[in-house]
């Protein structure tokens, strides 16, 4: 499996796409069926707006389907790191960003459960990447469209 097919997540993260790749699978197919049966019902498909509503419910449905598929398929379990050494996939680190002396917490996760604004940061981000491996103490410069420096103050 190559680094393009694998997708890093915890624990927690992996049932929760299992619980939706169930959810899809069990109850929302059949609620499209229900709507597809209900459009056709009314006649004449060709110009029937419920219909291709449904038949672009279903495809959004089925394509998610095979998303979760491939992922939970591919999914690499993340051990959330207990190590205060290094920043890990799975650390939590407080970082402060240099210019403005804002500190920040961070779980560093795979893409799949980011969610940055409640403190879940990709793996693939440039801050990410660029923190990762390094310890507490060290002062890292982030390339992005405005370069800017942080610190790691701890790994939690």
């Amino acid at each position: 499996m190559s680094n393009k097919d694998k997708f890093y997540v915890t624990e927690e993260g992996l049932v929760d796409l299992k619980n939706e790749y169930e959810e899809l699978i069990h109850v929302t197919r059949n609620v499209v069926i229900e709507e597809l049966k209900a459009a056709r019902a009314q006649g004449d498909l060709s110009e029937n707006a419920d219909y291709d509503a449904a038949r672009d419910h279903q495809a959004q449905v089925e394509s998610r389907i095979k998303q979760l598929e491939h992922m939970i398929t591919n999914a690499v379990i993340i051990n959330e790191s207990k190590s205060t050494k290094y920043v890990r996939l799975g650390s939590t680190v407080e970082i402060e960003e240099l210019d403005t002396k804002k500190k920040i917490v961070y779980t560093i996760v795979g893409s799949v459960e980011a969610d940055p604004l409640n403190g879940k940061l990709s793996n693939v981000t440039p801050l990410a990447e660029a923190i990762m491996d390094q310890k507490v103490g060290s002062t890292i410069t982030i390339e992005a469209k405005i370069p800017y420096q942080v610190k790691i103050v701890r790994i939690l």
